[in-house]
């Protein structure tokens, strides 16, 4: 069987990943196939460190747009990480997949604070760690906290697992010309204002040298077909060959 090619990944998944068909909330087929994913990439031995969004269930924008204080409606969607953040670790110890929640804002009862030196070794320990709550400050996206946690984690890579297979030169929905570019760097990423990550989660990863891989959550398997290095979508690194 082929070796996996990374050693210690950070595996970003959106809150609406995890809806399926449902139009908000937590669909549970969805949260057993993410799980199972998971559990199988770290029975192969690799470190799997997780930043989960919340978007499924609460947005701070989207709060801001109906009257809510952005910085309340960006508290209120680091609390939606966090059920999600419980939900999949309750689904990956069903697996018997040893797992820790994480949370970038106090919530003792629930979850322990993240400390960088205890979350690292938990991954050398073999277990699953979930970092929810993003920064724990408001204005930064959890794709700004799965930047930061790849570099505080000395991360080989951040896996970004997404509804779409890949970077395009357009909308491939709008454009069928639109072709996948395997491979692009971060400074294409910002200047043409590729809708990858946010910049400043971009610009992190860039100064880190972490690399980005965004591929498809919606085809089974291929968490680990990337970690095997096969082409299921494209990558954001310094050079391009």
């Amino acid at each position: 069987m082929p070796e996996p090619k990374y050693e210690r990944i950070l595996l970003k998944l959106s809150g609406e990943a995890l809806m399926g068909g449902r139009r908000s909330g937590i669909d549970s087929d969805v949260l057993a196939a993410v799980a199972d994913e998971i559990a199988e990439v770290q029975q192969m031995g690799v470190q799997v460190a997780i930043v989960i969004g919340g978007g499924n269930i609460f947005r701070g924008v989207t709060g801001a747009t109906q009257g809510i204080d952005r910085v309340a409606g960006d508290h209120m969607g680091m609390l939606a990480t966090v059920i999600n953040a419980l939900a999949l670790q309750d689904a990956l110890e069903r697996r018997a997949i040893p797992t820790r929640v994480t949370t970038a804002i106090t919530m003792a009862e629930v979850a322990e604070p993240f400390l960088r030196r205890r979350a690292i070794r938990h991954l050398e320990k073999g277990r699953v760690v979930i970092c929810a709550a993003g920064t724990g400050n408001p204005f930064f996206t959890t794709d700004s906290a799965a930047a930061l946690r790849a570099a505080e984690l000395k991360c080989n890579i951040i896996f970004k697992a997404t509804k779409v297979d890949g970077i395009y030169t357009a909308d491939p929905a709008k454009d069928p010309n639109a072709v996948r570019l395997p491979h692009v760097t971060y400074q294409r990423v910002l200047a043409e204002r590729l809708e990858v990550m946010d910049a400043a989660a971009i610009d992190l990863a860039r100064g880190s040298s972490i690399p980005i891989y965004i591929f498809s959550l919606r085809e089974k398997g291929n968490i680990k077909r990337a970690l095997l290095g096969e082409d299921v979508g494209s990558i954001v690194c310094d050079e391009v060959a």
